[in-house]
């Protein structure tokens, strides 16, 4: 989707949005990483104040996809830091988007990647391994399930429930 944005998919396609096969994110979301726009498959995690599930994830090869990470929208800590970011990035991930806190944003902001979170928090999250893995789960306004495709820009994020022909 290199060339056509989301506001573009939008206009050219009122009949994915109002069947509901594509969503717009509610804009909550700050933009980070070097990567503005990304896209992928998604892969889903829900956790709480706690990162060892994330970091297990971006241990592994990204192929292209884009992990989406419910956090519970917690402000209270960073979910995801400077190190998996560096991991995440050189194992392939597209993106990042969590539903909750990032931190060491100077070092997310010099990779390359995109991430999107709902603001950036010093302290670090528990790391007891609590979560679910590949659940569907419900951010900014959006039911997000594994395998559906992830559009981001600057103007917003779209899931759209199979890979976009653009």
């Amino acid at each position: 989707m290199a060339l056509v944005t989301t506001a573009e998919v939008c206009d050219a396609n009122p009949q994915l949005i109002l069947s509901g096969e594509v969503r717009a994110l509610h804009p909550v979301f700050q933009i980070y990483g070097r990567r503005q726009v990304f896209s992928g498959p998604v892969v889903t995690l829900k956790v709480f104040e706690d990162n060892v599930l994330v970091r297990e994830f971006l241990e592994e090869k990204g192929n292209g996809r884009v992990l989406v990470v419910d956090g519970g929208g917690s402000l209270r800590c960073a979910i995801l830091g400077g190190n998996p970011v560096v991991q995440a990035q050189n194992n392939g991930w597209a993106g990042i988007v969590v539903n909750g806190c990032i931190r060491d944003v100077d070092e997310i902001n010099g990779c390359d990647i995109g991430v999107r979170a709902l603001a950036s928090h010093p302290m670090k999250a528990n790391k007891k391994g609590m979560g679910e893995k590949h659940v569907p789960i419900t951010i900014a306004g959006t039911r997000i399930s594994d395998g559906e495709w992830l559009y981001a820009d600057t103007d917003g994020i779209l899931i759209s429930r199979t890979e976009l022909s653009v």
